[in-house]
């Protein structure tokens, strides 16, 4: 019989897989959660064989619960299971050590043959979003330009930018017109959604 530790918090989702997988002759949810901070706590506890995780969760977001989980139980296989497919996250699963990476929008057999992989030792990663991962390419911005766009992307102008990273405003200026070529962006806010979705911020 799998274990299974189920983290998602929205209820009726939740309450739906489980009826859902609790019908598989070989899968038994062993326990359920709805934030990021209770994985590895109810997971210590009741030894799961596979974690499915939800990436958007309150408190710890599933990422870096499924890389917590990883350390501190390792025999605990994690697969997210999300609506937020974007390359960015495939890539920052993949160094958190996840096992699997579907989106909710798959069929319903798909998560439990997905678990049985999983529980096997296997990998399974939406084979949609790991042919837009690869597409998606190095990231090629700077280090420098990366902390540019992350202070725009929290609201941050240029004069705010330049004086915590003693720049002049200029060269911040400077930096952002390089950024929104490299990125083929439009504008700013374009640019942020390009480095966001490619997992660069």
């Amino acid at each position: 019989m799998i274990q299974v530790l189920l983290a998602e918090d929205m209820h009726m989702v939740r309450g739906a897989l489980v009826a859902l997988l609790n019908l598989e002759p070989d899968i038994k949810v062993v326990a359920e959660v709805d934030t990021g901070n209770a994985i590895v706590p109810s997971s210590l506890r009741c030894k799961p064989d596979v974690a499915i995780i939800d990436i958007d969760l309150p408190g710890i977001d599933g990422l870096t619960a499924a890389c917590l989980l990883h350390d501190e139980l390792p025999e605990c296989r994690a697969l997210i299971l999300t609506s937020l497919g974007r390359p960015g996250n495939l890539r920052r699963a993949l160094e958190a050590h996840v096992a699997g990476f579907i989106l909710k929008d798959a069929p319903p057999d798909q998560l439990a043959q997905a678990i049985r992989q999983v529980y096997a030792g296997q990998r399974v990663i939406d084979p949609q979003l790991a042919l837009q991962a690869w597409d998606t390419g190095e990231n090629p911005l700077t280090k420098r330009e990366i902390e540019v766009l992350k202070l725009t992307a929290n609201g941050a102008e240029a004069m705010e930018i330049a004086a915590r990273l003693f720049l002049s405003v200029g060269t911040v200026r400077n930096y952002l017109t390089t950024i929104l070529s490299k990125l083929n962006a439009r504008n700013k806010v374009d640019a942020i959604r390009i480095a966001e979705e490619a997992g660069w911020l």
